[in-house]
C-alpha cells in the first residue's frame, strides 16, 4: 500500500509541475518551434506607422515559403496604392503596379535589419537579445526586445505579443519613451500555407496586384513640395522646374553646412513591365516603399518621384529630411 501510496504522490508532483507556469525559455523553444517547423505561413496584418502628427495604415499580406521565399503585399488605406516586396531565386524586388514597374535589388534583404511583419525576423530578435523581458499574461505571453532599424534612430525596442498556443498577435515598435511608431496587429495567421513557386514570380505578382485607377499618377507638378526640417546652417539656395517627356521636374539646391539636393519628378505608367536594376537596400517610409544607399534616398508617393541626395549626410539624417516631406501636392 505504501508503494502505491508513493507512486501517487509521485505522479502528483509531476502533474503539478507539469502545469506550472511557462518560462521564458520554455516560451522561445515553443515559438521557435512553431516558426522553423513551418514549410509555409501566410500572415495577414494591419499596420500603422506614426510619423510626428501624422498615421499611415496599411493593410499587409505576407506569403511565405522555405528556402527563403517572401511575398510581402502592402496597400494604404488611404488612397489604396499597393506595392509588393518580392524574394525569390532572381533576387530582391520592389513592385509599383500603377506604373507597372519593378525595382530589382542586389539585396540581402530581409536579413540586414529587423522586419515588424515577418516571424523569422521577429523570432531572431527574441534569440539574439540576451536583455529581453518576458512575461505570461493571462492571454499569452510577451517579449521586449531591442530591435535593428538603422536608418530610424528613435525605434529602439519592441513588444511581441503572443497568444498561449504560441501564435503572434500583435508587435508594437516603440521609442525610447514606450510611445510606439510601429504598431503590426495580426488578422490571420496560417501556418500551413501552401504556395507554387509562380506564386512568387514576378510577373504572376504583378498581376495578382490590385490597381486603383486614381492610384495612376498623369499631368503636372502643381506646388513645390519643401522639407519641413532643414539642418541648422543650410537653406534653399535654388529652384528649377525644367519639362521633360512625359511631365514635370522639380530640381531644389540646398547650401551650408549640410548641403543637399531634392528633386520632385511626375512618374507616367509603363505599357509593358518594366524591370529598373536599383542600388541600395528596399525601405519603408512612411506611406510607400522607397530605396536608400549610403548618401541617396529614392521614393515615389501621390504620383511623384523624390530623389535625395547629399554628399556630406547620412542615411539617417538623409531620412530625417525625408520624413517630413508629407504634404501631398495636387496632381492635373
Amino acid at each position: 500500500m505504501k508503494k502505491i501510496w508513493g507512486i501517487l504522490l509521485l505522479c502528483s508532483v509531476l502533474l503539478l509541475t507539469g502545469c506550472g507556469k511557462a518560462t521564458k525559455e520554455s516560451v522561445v523553444k515553443d515559438f521557435s518551434k512553431k516558426v522553423e517547423s513551418a514549410k509555409g505561413y501566410q500572415l495577414k496584418a494591419e499596420l500603422e506607422i506614426s510619423n510626428h502628427e501624422d498615421t499611415y495604415r496599411y493593410d499587409v499580406t505576407v506569403s511565405h515559403k522555405e528556402k527563403g521565399f517572401y511575398r510581402v503585399e502592402l496597400k494604404n488605406k488611404a488612397n489604396n496604392h499597393e506595392q509588393v516586396i518580392l524574394k525569390n531565386d532572381d533576387g530582391v524586388y520592389v513592385l509599383t503596379p500603377s506604373l507597372n514597374k519593378s525595382f530589382k535589388f542586389e539585396s540581402n534583404w530581409p536579413y540586414n535589419n529587423s522586419q515588424v511583419y515577418l516571424l523569422e525576423s521577429l523570432l531572431d530578435d527574441i534569440k539574439n537579445d540576451q536583455s529581453k523581458t518576458y512575461e505570461e499574461t493571462k492571454d499569452g505571453f510577451t517579449f521586449i526586445t531591442k530591435v535593428n532599424y538603422p536608418n530610424n534612430r528613435s525605434l529602439v525596442k519592441q513588444k511581441i505579443t503572443l497568444d498561449k498556443n504560441y501564435v503572434l498577435k500583435k508587435v508594437e515598435v516603440m521609442t525610447a519613451e514606450d510611445v510606439p511608431q510601429m504598431t503590426l496587429v495580426v488578422t490571420s495567421l496560417d501556418m500551413k500555407a501552401k504556395f507554387d513557386d509562380d506564386h512568387f514570380a514576378l510577373e504572376k505578382s504583378m498581376e495578382s496586384a490590385s490597381i486603383e485607377e486614381d492610384s495612376i499618377p498623369t499631368g503636372s507638378l502643381e506646388d513645390v513640395i519643401y522639407p519641413l526640417y532643414i539642418p541648422d546652417g543650410t537653406k534653399l539656395t535654388n529652384q528649377e522646374k525644367v519639362a521633360k517627356t512625359n511631365g514635370e521636374r522639380i530640381i531644389l539646391s540646398f547650401e551650408g553646412e549640410k548641403p543637399f539636393l531634392l528633386v520632385e519628378e511626375t512618374v507616367s505608367r509603363e505599357d509593358e513591365l518594366t524591370v529598373i536594376p536599383t542600388y541600395g537596400e528596399p525601405f519603408l517610409l512612411m506611406d510607400t516603399v522607397g530605396s536608400i544607399t549610403d548618401n541617396s534616398l529614392t521614393w515615389m508617393a501621390g504620383g511623384i518621384e523624390y530623389y535625395l541626395v547629399s554628399d556630406v549626410m547620412d542615411q539617417l539624417e538623409l531620412t530625417e529630411i525625408a520624413r517630413s516631406i508629407s504634404v501631398i501636392p495636387t496632381m492635373k
